[in-house]
């Protein structure tokens, strides 16, 4: 797939609407085949932990975009009450409470645990994927929406999107930010970067990179182009 950099030069937002970028050949299908009238333009976006995607999420949303945040889903089905509780107390003992999923107790048991990871996933993701559904059902009116969904491709949620847009940002970068979590460690920043796609693997299967390592107006400038270059390509 051909990708997209927006590197926020004055001519990148006129470059995504012309040939033979995967991105506008994309936006040229929907407006000479029709988008379905009863949902907006699905942007999905993605990164690796410490790439800045919730910052670039919130980016969108200051800018008028619904935003669909599967990591909140995560907490609310996983919080106080949850939807997902008792299925995961009945696989992984000992993980919930009062208070919903003790994530540190959970996480001791799946992460770097291949099978244990994917017995977990298979309880969260349909419940997240009808929250996504769900999500787009109600704000069929708007004409783009964006869907941050931290595991994209892991979960093949690429498929059901109109464009990938990926953050990135240097091994440096990453690590720094990481680290600098409350109760991070390297062993666990290690084992959490081998359970993902590898950065480069989702650069090159993205429409749109976007990077972070940068100052944050700058990243800005960035989301801001690309939506004007969206919202001026489906407007035709």
């Amino acid at each position: 797939m051909r990708r997209l950099h927006v590197r926020g030069t004055p001519r990148c937002a006129s470059a995504c609407l012309l040939p033979p970028d995967a991105a506008a050949a994309r936006m040229t299908a929907l407006r000479h085949h029709g988008r379905p009238s009863h949902r907006p333009f699905r942007i999905g976006l993605t990164g690796s932990i410490g790439m800045g995607k919730s910052a670039v999420a919130r980016m969108f949303r200051q800018l008028g975009v619904p935003v669909f945040d599967a990591d909140a889903e995560v907490h609310r089905l996983q919080g106080r009450g949850g939807a997902l509780l008792a299925a995961i107390e009945a696989r992984f003992p000992g993980t919930t409470g009062a208070a919903g999923v003790d994530r540190r107790a959970l996480g001791a048991l799946v992460i770097g645990q291949p099978a244990e990871m994917a017995a977990l996933e298979a309880i969260v993701h349909p419940a997240v994927a009808a929250a996504r559904r769900a999500f787009i059902a109600r704000h069929r009116g708007h004409r783009i929406v964006l869907l941050d969904i931290p595991l994209l491709f892991e979960t093949r949620g690429d498929r059901a999107v109109d464009m990938v847009v990926v953050v990135s940002a240097s091994p440096f970068v990453q690590r720094r930010r990481v680290l600098s979590r409350p109760g991070m460690t390297p062993a666990k920043f290690a084992r959490l970067r081998a359970s993902q796609m590898a950065d480069h693997a989702k650069r090159a299967r993205a429409d749109v990179v976007i990077g972070t390592g940068r100052p944050k107006w700058q990243t800005k400038q960035q989301v801001t182009r690309l939506l004007a270059c969206l919202r001026a390509a489906l407007a035709r």
